[in-house]
């Protein structure tokens, strides 16, 4: 990396679980004299590397350096919308009140405004949307509050630091804004430190396609109720309105049906119901875009909301009438709201552009990037054309640590009873690890329909995702004895759980995107027309890529040892399944359910042996 920096170039880096990425990179920033932006893949990994970090190298080196912090507006409080909190008689709740004291007796104290700060708010806390900005309703300079806002502030401190650290989400997202040559909000930089990068082209395919939210819209509805009870309660009709249209977005989310899904637009734009909800809805925001544009003059607030309704009335009507062959159209519904999304099929091009406006190079790492050795993959996703890419595998002695168990005479994963045949499997691997073990799942189907088959046969404690905050899950897991962990996806990567408390992980398929995803689909048939097979190309390296970050998870320190148990047949009875092994740090390999449970007969021994002396 030092060698890359002096040499004005960019590089692209795989290093395995404990080699000390973070340390690599900040050294060489730190001394190079260039103006720096490190980018990680989440807010945590953000504060651990400002928080933690960057003192280490910084006091190690005696060389202070002027560094910031800088997240997305929807972390930092916003002075103009507490303050609309607290005077709004239609927050009632006492908890919601409770919260809104806790935040003006924090204000007090906060230079940064950092939400993240006040560890007593829960991060599913309803108060957090209703005292942060976003894009739509933060009021600019117009705002009373303007010079005192955290943002602005932080944004400041950004620009006159050395080195800037951000996540993934927000450099994107600036990235994006940079299209119209207006709006960004970061400094530019001599480097970009990627960290985490091989979430970098999913994250970019959402940031630099267009997308619609029904939250959006009833957010919108939210502060026109607000703004029609402090500035227009003379109007008649409008609250009405407001309430016609919130009917009009609910009975649009049942055209689309009632279950979870990812759907191509194609395929249901000509429903009946579908068309008559979207004619409805492009009705109703007309309605109040032009009421809002005759009541815009009175305050700055409906100026907002009429700006806002406009924007998303267009947005809408360009979904509704536009196609494109270089992205897919596709649908999203969750829960009780939806989201319209136009998504690239290749943004390459895209992101090479949009970084070309730092003018800067770039150092892309992560413990995940190669395939059997080969980057390509990778580098042909971000359009990364004769970038070097060097790998420097885990220091750690899988050998002796690790034992990875394949179990025969597993069902196929399509069978109707294989969530079931996994559990059966893996009930036995949790008793000899007394517990310790997460079990990652594919889908939050087999998560549910997993969970709800382990409580009956299991006597350690049970841990779900989604039961309660990620962050809250994962101290739980650390604190108790013996304890179980399911989860999906997030649970994949980022998580760092080392010694004894994590000793197995345990995975059921095989983690292959859906074949009836919608991007998928579209990118598989762009493939196809290129001559490319969709499965080597695309749908295979990143299942492996995504595998390696699963089994990150159980070896983090050079005391750990664990066994790694894949149900998927798959891996024995395919020829790519050699593909997948090929691209596992080195360990021993067993069918013998035996060979597992001496593996930590004989651990645990040697652990009570260390604890008694």
């Amino acid at each position: 990396i030092e060698h890359a920096m002096d040499n004005n170039s960019s590089l692209v880096c795989e290093a395995g679980t404990g080699t000390g990425k973070t340390f690599a990179y900040l050294l060489p920033a730190l001394q190079s004299g260039k103006k720096i932006i490190i980018s990680t893949g989440t807010r945590h990994l953000q504060d651990q590397l400002f928080g933690r970090d960057l003192p280490v190298i910084s006091q190690a080196l005696d060389k202070p350096v002027n560094t910031a912090l800088l997240k997305g507006r929807a972390n930092y409080l916003c002075l103009h919308r507490l303050e609309a909190c607290e005077t709004d008689n239609r927050h009632t709740g006492r908890s919601f009140k409770s919260e809104l004291l806790t935040l003006r007796q924090w204000l007090a104290h906060t230079t940064a405004g950092d939400l993240g700060e006040v560890t007593t708010l829960h991060e599913q806390s309803p108060v957090i949307p209703a005292v942060t900005s976003t894009t739509d309703n933060c009021l600019g300079q117009s705002c009373d509050y303007y010079e005192d806002c955290f943002v602005l502030k932080a944004r400041r401190r950004a620009i006159d630091a050395d080195l800037v650290v951000v996540n993934h989400h927000l450099l994107l997202a600036d990235l994006a804004l940079r299209e119209s040559g207006f709006g960004e909000v970061l400094p530019t930089a001599d480097y970009i430190i990627f960290d985490e990068a091989h979430q970098l082209p999913e994250l970019a395919t959402g940031f630099f396609g267009n997308s619609m939210s029904s939250r959006q819209l009833l957010t919108l509805i939210t502060d026109c109720r607000v703004s029609c009870h402090n500035d227009a309660a003379d109007v008649r009709g409008f609250a009405a309105l407001l309430d016609t249209l919130n009917i009009t977005l609910k009975q649009a989310r049942l055209a689309f049906g009632v279950n979870d899904a990812r759907l191509s637009w194609q395929d249901v734009a000509m429903q009946p119901a579908v068309t008559r909800a979207m004619d409805d809805l492009i009705q109703q925001l007309s309605g109040l875009e032009k009421l809002l544009d005759e009541l815009a003059v009175r305050s700055r607030s409906l100026e907002n909301c009429w700006q806002r309704c406009s924007q998303l009335l267009g947005q809408l009507q360009e979904f509704l009438e536009r196609e494109s062959n270089e992205s897919i159209q596709w649908l999203e519904l969750r829960g009780q709201g939806f989201l319209l999304h136009q998504t690239p099929l290749d943004i390459s091009g895209i992101f090479q552009d949009r970084l070309s406006q730092h003018g800067c190079e770039c150092i892309y790492t992560s413990a995940t990037l190669a395939v059997d050795g080969d980057f390509s993959h990778f580098s042909a996703q971000l359009g990364l054309q004769d970038v070097p890419a060097r790998t420097w595998p885990s220091p750690f002695d899988f050998r002796l640590q690790a034992l990875l168990y394949l179990p025969d005479d597993m069902p196929e994963p399509l069978s109707s009873g294989y969530t079931r045949a996994v559990i059966d499997a893996a009930l036995p691997v949790i008793v000899a690890s007394q517990g310790h073990t997460f079990l990652l799942f594919t889908s939050h189907r087999a998560l549910r329909e997993a969970t709800e088959y382990l409580y009956q046969r299991i006597e350690y404690p049970v841990l779900v995702q989604g039961d309660v905050p990620r962050s809250e899950l994962l101290a739980r897991f650390r604190d108790t004895a013996n304890a179980v962990l399911l989860g999906t996806s997030s649970f994949w990567e980022g998580v760092d759980v080392k010694g004894q408390a994590l000793s197995c992980v345990i995975i059921d398929k095989l983690p292959f995107a859906p074949p009836d995803d919608p991007v998928f689909r579209a990118r598989a048939a762009r493939m196809q027309e290129q001559g490319l097979n969709p499965f080597r190309s695309y749908q295979l390296p990143q299942a492996i890529i995504s595998l390696k970050q699963g089994v990150g998870r159980l070896i983090r320190d050079p005391q750990d040892y664990g066994v790694l148990m894949i149900c998927d047949p798959r891996i024995n009875s395919k020829p790519y399944g050699r593909a997948f092994k090929r691209s596992l740090p080195a360990m021993p390999h067993t069918h013998d359910l035996k060979t597992v449970q001496t593996f930590f007969r004989d651990r645990q021994f040697a652990d009570t042996e260390a604890f008694s002396n």
